[in-house]
């Protein structure tokens, strides 16, 4: 057992593993990729299902696929881990996301697969993140032995919802993300499958990735480098079934709803309160017995069989109920409620205007006279992540301690529960003191005795206030109406809390704040917030409960050195400075199949002074090592991203070590002009 996770032994078939096979490209490289499949597949056939990520399956996604993958195969699939050209033991070089090269290396690995003998020829697809991203994608290419897709914690527009940016904000995970992928891209191939040439495999990586960061900060609107990979360009395009996974703790829950209500795809949504986890090791919890649902859903687009996955309602999720703020959660108290369609009617969308301090009852107007708003720098530091990967305590914290730098609105106590589903928005007629500006709205639950736990959030660049593509810079002193949305989400509020809207004009380090403070006016009177208020459905009664979590066990593994998280906020009153630092340490954890070693730690910091915005500061850290018997390297990095009143301003270091021998160094000094932001 692992966490409450039943790890399976007996499987409806039984099943065989190769470590490594090789899928030839059209080009004459080669990808890697780990295969399971049933031990009779060469007499009796099987679906596929690829996962294709560039996560290096030999290490360190070992654990994880193995809990996975030897599961489904167990239930009759082939089920093929496959690295991305220039990651893990594949040929080549990775030099950013989603580029025109991986899709269509994924169409080749995808023909390959049907066209083996131990396959049916048809293909699934299913992955979390950057599997999720590229699953829709190579949908939308209609590969036509691709028969259908699990997309977990992915999105369908690159700009609009993904790691980089947030209502045209820059976000701090942008420089968070690149750094991990900086890590991955530096490492090698293993010697035990690639042979002697790991070595200059190894340091064409380190040579030719580059700087993801650069490339990223090099497009700060939706421009075609976004729309690129972005199936929202196209939904038609996308031919095959659709199940869209995500978590309201994570980054990406958004996409479901779009997905269902733009796919013109058999399609189902599931949300539940993960963070960016599959649902069978879901955290916050409670996990679900989602391998299971993976093979009813195969089972019938792969197999043909009737399982009922279709006769159930097209979107699931979690209802979360009122619960105080903490920043880690080991399990979310709710229900499962549904909705046959999205968008759904059962769904209604209410109006509350503003008045200063207030959120007015229905159908009372809004009033007051204008409100001033200029937020510390600061309000951020309890904000947690934006994807959080329960790594550690990354959500929000009380939000009482960012509320005293905002505009604060208050329902009156509730005299019965309300339940909300979907996308909150705020409408706001505001002015600014400066052409460049943001704005950062937070909904929250204030309980009786004060305490508020942010429920959901949203930033908008003001700049981008008619168009992410062309935007505009203010007229100071001018009057806009803007409308911010905020993540998706459901939430029930019970009688006598209140119901809480909080505006600030920064939001950092969540977000990168304009180059100088910026002093909102808000009329409230013109203003509003409006809620997607759910009504109770019986049916959600006699919803079929999920089952237990359960997997495969999980390969071998020993811990050498335990893992450590945690978030810490530094306030230097003397010098007036703030640092949010970021402990993300997996330790050391030897795989005992392959008695390969490996080192995973990643440090962040986050600092800014006083009302100075040109001071934020951003720094990672981190650290990559592998080892097995005389053969040890490691990778370390470290990216620092600052700016001035016109540009971003990056310096990066990269050092690979054989054993204690340095033997590559590379450092970047690199300005990007800010491009409205």
């Amino acid at each position: 057992m692992t966490g409450g996770l039943q790890e399976i032994g007996s499987l409806p078939r039984a099943v065989r593993s190769e470590e490594n096979v090789w899928i030839p490209m059209r080009d004459g490289a080669r990808l890697a990729g780990r295969l399971w499949l049933p031990e009779d597949a060469g007499r009796h056939p099987v679906p596929a299902v690829l996962e294709y990520i560039p996560y290096r399956k030999r290490d360190f996604t070992r654990y994880r696929d193995s809990l996975m993958h030897p599961y489904m195969a167990g239930h009759g699939y082939a089920c093929l881990r496959v690295d991305l050209r220039g990651s893990g033991d594949s040929d080549g070089v990775l030099t950013d996301e989603y580029l025109e090269q991986e899709l269509l290396d994924g169409c080749d690995v995808v023909a390959w697969l049907a066209a083996q003998p131990w396959c049916t020829g048809s293909v699934g697809m299913i992955g979390i993140s950057w599997g999720g991203f590229n699953g829709l994608q190579i949908a939308a290419l209609q590969p036509p032995e691709l028969k259908a897709v699990i997309s977990l914690c992915s999105t369908d527009d690159r700009y609009v919802d993904d790691i980089h940016h947030m209502g045209g904000c820059l976000l701090g995970d942008n420089l968070s993300w690149a750094a991990v992928m900086f890590a991955y891209n530096s490492l090698p191939p293993d010697p035990a499958v690639v042979g002697e040439r790991w070595r200059e495999m190894w340091l064409q990586r380190l040579e030719g990735s580059g700087l993801w960061l650069e490339t990223w900060l090099r497009h700060q609107r939706r421009d075609a480098y976004w729309r690129h990979g972005s199936i929202a360009e196209d939904y038609a395009a996308v031919r095959c079934p659709v199940m869209a996974v995500s978590g309201w703790a994570d980054g990406y829950s958004n996409a479901v709803f779009r997905l269902l209500a733009h796919l013109e795809v058999p399609r189902r949504g599931l949300v539940g309160p993960w963070g960016h986890k599959y649902p069978h090791l879901g955290k916050p919890g409670p996990a679900i017995g989602f391998l299971q649902e993976c093979v009813r859903w195969w089972d019938h687009w792969l197999k043909g069989e009737e399982t009922g996955v279709m006769a159930e309602p097209m979107l699931r999720v979690w209802m979360q109920d009122s619960v105080p703020p903490s920043a880690h959660y080991d399990e979310r108290p709710g229900r499962w409620v549904a909705e046959p369609s999205w968008p759904s009617d059962n769904v209604v969308r209410r109006r509350r205007a503003l008045a200063p301090g207030r959120i007015m009852p229905a159908g009372v107007p809004g009033e007051g006279e204008a409100l001033q708003l200029q937020s510390p720098l600061t309000v951020g530091l309890f904000a947690g992540k934006w994807c959080s990967y329960a790594a550690g305590p990354d959500l929000a914290h009380d939000q009482r301690q960012e509320d005293g730098g905002a505009l604060v609105f208050d329902s009156e106590p509730l005299d019965s529960a309300v339940e909300i589903l979907g996308t909150a928005t705020v409408e706001l007629d505001v002015a600014a003191d400066q052409p460049l500006a943001m704005v950062a709205v937070r909904l929250s639950d204030v309980a009786p005795d004060g305490k508020a736990t942010r429920v959901t959030f949203g930033m908008l660049n003001l700049t981008h206030r008619d168009s992410a593509e062309h935007p505009e810079v203010l007229e100071p002193g001018r009057r806009y109406c803007v409308r911010v949305r905020m993540n998706d989400i459901a939430q029930s509020f019970p009688p006598g809390h209140r119901i809480r809207l909080s505006v600030s004009s920064s939001y950092w380090p969540l977000a990168w704040p304009p180059p100088r403070p910026v002093q909102l006016t808000i009329h409230p009177a013109t203003s509003a917030i409006e809620l997607p208020v759910r009504a109770a459905r019986r049916d959600d009664a006699a919803l079929s409960p999920f089952g237990p979590p359960q997997a495969s066990p999980g390969t071998p593994r020993r811990v050498l050195e335990a893992s450590h998280h945690n978030w810490l906020v530094h306030r230097d009153l003397a010098a007036d400075a703030s640092t949010l630092e970021v402990i993300n340490n997996h330790g050391v954890v030897l795989l005992e199949e392959t008695g390969t070693e490996i080192v995973n730690r990643n440090l962040e910091w986050y600092s800014s002074h006083g009302d100075d915005f040109l001071s934020p500061r951003g720094e990672t850290r981190l650290v990559r090592g592998l080892a097995r018997g005389p053969w040890r390297i490691r990778t370390e990095t470290r990216t620092v991203l600052t700016c001035s009143a016109n540009a971003f301003h990056i310096a990066a270091d990269l050092d690979a070590y054989e054993g204690d021998q340095r033997v590559f160094c590379k450092s970047w000094d690199v300005a990007v002009p800010r491009d409205f932001n």
